[in-house]
Order: structure tokens, then sequence, then C-alpha cells
């Protein structure tokens, strides 16, 4: 019990850094992106600025020594970041040619996507227990944000892209840190650079596209240049954060348990910006984070039931039967962190 302490505080400390660095940098962007705030409609392009930071904090790192640096082929890096870059830019034209209310919807859908890819990649299977969890959490959070629906060809095409593209990033970090035996921050890292400069270069062109203006055409202001600085920032943390609970737990863990994110989100936006609060938003609250507490504990016990069948079956089955049973076990391998110091399983 003494050897799980730690594990369990440092899986805490990792989802609570992506909570408040999420939520943080929604509250920022909302006043550096507002054309109530300072109107920097550049949105591909500050999260290039975001990657940069990221990748800068990476190689300040690995050049003194905090982390570890190990070889990863150059083109699974270039693919993973492609992978993310089209999330992105498809998540941002998803925003622009829907309604908020399909492109809520389009980011619940991640949850099933990601399962049904992890089946058809991984051979990965979920107890009924997580399947219902899973349902009441869409539910939930689908009461409380879900407005108004209107779609259309090019906005529906543009959603596909983005669910898809995400999950398959999300389901990627995972991979990728097991395929190598790197950590997350380790992985992060190497990803930034290349994301970094092709969103640079790409960014302002998109924008351009998605708001009509150019980014050359732009006054930065001191308040401004603040904003920008404290967004990078909390992008760090977020971005370090989100490897991290994805190669801890999983990618669906992380889209079930990251909509508190949104439900804290809209706490906030009630008692700092006088959000309207009603009574669906409530149930709609409650519904998504009894869904996130049964999920995690259908998740434990679904851990503790293997633990305990599969040492009593060793002596008595062959050994490619304990090879299927042993599957769900090895897609969680012994990762040393080496930006939290201990390993993890």
């Amino acid at each position: 019990m003494e050897e799980k302490k730690p594990s369990r505080v440092s899986d805490v400390g990792a989802w609570a850094m992506n909570i408040i660095s999420s939520i943080g940098i929604i509250m920022a962007n909302k006043q550096l992106m507002s054309p109530t705030g300072f109107d920097f409609a550049f949105a591909t392009t500050l999260t290039g600025l975001h990657f940069s930071v990221t990748a800068l904090v990476g190689f300040v790192s690995n050049a003194a020594g905090y982390s570890a640096s190990k070889q990863i082929p150059l083109w699974e890096l270039v693919w993973f970041s492609i992978v993310a870059n089209v999330s992105i830019t498809g998540m941002n034209l998803s925003l622009m040619l829907n309604s908020v209310g399909f492109y809520q919807i389009s980011k619940l859908s991640m949850i099933p996507v990601v399962c049904v890819m992890e089946w058809f990649l991984h051979g990965k299977h979920y107890s009924k227990e997580v399947k219902t969890a899973v349902m009441v959490v869409v539910a939930g959070v689908g009461v409380c944000t879900v407005t108004d629906v209107n779609v259309n060809a090019k906005g529906f095409l543009s959603a596909c892209v983005a669910v898809l593209s995400s999950s398959l990033q999300q389901i990627s970090i995972g991979s990728l840190q097991k395929k190598y035996s790197v950590g997350s921050f380790e992985l992060l890292s190497k990803t930034a650079p290349i994301q970094a400069l092709s969103l640079l270069l790409t960014g302002p062109f998109i924008d351009y596209y998605l708001s009509g203006k150019l980014i050359s055409n732009y006054a930065l202001s001191s308040g401004g240049f603040f904003f920008i600085l404290v967004s990078c920032s909390l992008a760090v943390f977020c971005n370090v954060s989100q490897y991290l609970c994805i190669g801890r737990f999983s990618a669906v863990s992380f889209q079930v348990l990251g909509h508190m994110k949104t439900v804290c989100v809209l706490i906030l936006g009630w008692i700092l910006f006088d959000s309207e609060m009603t009574l669906k938003n409530i149930i709609g609250m409650a519904l998504a984070v009894a869904g996130m507490v049964v999920y995690s504990w259908a998740v434990e016990a679904e851990k503790q039931t293997r633990a305990k069948f599969i040492p009593a079956l060793k002596g008595d089955v062959s050994e490619e039967t304990m090879k299927f049973l042993t599957l769900e076990k090895e897609e969680t391998p012994l990762i040393k962190d080496a930006e939290l110091g201990q390993s993890k399983v």
C-alpha cells in the first residue's frame, strides 16, 4: 500500500495540472482573442507560439540534464506532428463553420470514437460498467453544453476530420511512449519543435482564411503581449500534463475525466463573467460528474479484478492464453517519467 501512495499522488497532480492549466488558458485566450478584449484573432498562429515555448523549455531541460533523450525515428515524429496539426486546424475550422451546439456534439463524439479506435488498433475491450459510465458522461456534458444544432456539408466534413485526427493523436501519444519507452516530457520535447515550425509557417495563412485578417496588420499592445506570454506559459503546463495523463492512463480516461474542465469552465463563467446558469446546466453538470465518478470506480474495479484473476490462472493455462489475458496489462508498460522522477504502471 505504501508503494502506491506516491503514484496516486502524482496521478492526482497530473490531472490537477491539466485541469488548472486548461481552464487558465481558456480564460487567458478569452481575454486575448475576444473582440472586447485584445482581438487577437489568430488561433493557429497562437498555437504555434505555444509549441515554440514548449520546445524551448524542452531544449533547456535536455541541455541542463533534467531530462534524458532517447532516439525516436524522425518519420514517426513527423507523422505524429502532421496528425496533431490536422487536429488543431480541423477543430478551428469546425468551430468557424458549425454552430456552437454541433461543435460541442463533435467534441463529445471523441469519447466513443477513441473507444472504437483503441478496439480496432489495439484490440482493447471495455467492461459493461465502463461503457455505461462513458454514456452517462456524454449525456451529462451534452445536456449542459449543447444548445442550437445547425450543420452544413463543409462543417460536417471539418468536424469529422477534427474528431478522427484528435482521437488518433491522443491514442498515438500513449502508443509512442510504450513503443519507445519514453517519458511524457521527453516525447513532447521531440514533437513540439516540429509542430511549432509547421504551425508558425502555415498558421498565418490558415488564420487569414478563418478570420479574413492578416497578422502583419495586427497592432500588438503591451496588454496583448502580456496575455500572449500568459497563454504560452500555461500552454507548457497544459501540453506536458496532457502527455502525462494519457501516458499514465489512456486516451479514453483523458477524454472522460477531461470533461471536468467543461464543468469547471461553466462554473467559472457563471462566477466571473455573469454567464447564465440554468437548471438544465446544473442537472447536466451533476450527471457528468456522477458519470466521471462511476467511470473512475469502474476502471479501478476492472484493474483489481484483473490483478486477482491473472495470478490465479498462471499455473493452469497455456502460454498463449496467458498472453491474451495479460494483453490489457501490457498496454500500460513501466515507463520512467524523468520529469517526475518515478515509475508508473
